[in-house]
């Protein structure tokens, strides 16, 4: 009997379910101005600039180039050199940031759709720990943001 096939389609089974069970990963962009491509090349098609901080998600590391994904859906390509590991998210829709992760705490401060703040915890029983930049923290619903 070959077990080569058995033990093939195992090993595609366990690994392909990792790769579905595991989270998004995440980068923002490190600089002011980040030039995303549509080809791993810097000369490639130029389509969009996003500013420091945006989130991205990588779907494909190339050597010096991520192909990334942004809120919209829209894949591209941007220099690994211009992403930084530090987590961002972006708030799809407003959202009352709240003291504690429950619907009932009290509200730190409204936040407005595409307001970008920093992730300090990732999403844990649907919510974020986010911080404004004039270092307000609260808590977020995870549906409510990309980037995490």
């Amino acid at each position: 009997m070959n077990i080569t096939r058995p033990l093939i389609a195992a090993v595609v089974l366990v690994f392909g379910q990792t790769a579905v069970a595991g989270a998004a990963d995440f980068r923002s962009a490190a600089e002011a101005a980040v030039v995303l491509y549509d080809a791993p090349s810097v000369k490639g098609r130029k389509l969009y600039i996003v500013n420091r901080g945006y989130p991205l998600e990588v779907v494909v590391l190339v050597e010096g180039w991520v192909k990334v994904r942004d809120a919209a859906g829209t894949l591209s390509w941007a220099e690994t050199k211009a992403l930084d590991t530090k987590r961002n998210v972006l708030l799809r829709t407003s959202a009352p940031v709240r003291q504690k992760p429950a619907d009932d705490a009290p509200v730190v401060f409204e936040a407005q759709r595409d307001l970008l703040l920093e992730m300090l915890e990732a999403a844990n029983a649907g919510w974020v720990h986010v911080k404004h930049r004039d270092g307000t923290a609260g808590y977020l619903r995870a549906a409510d943001v990309w980037g995490e």
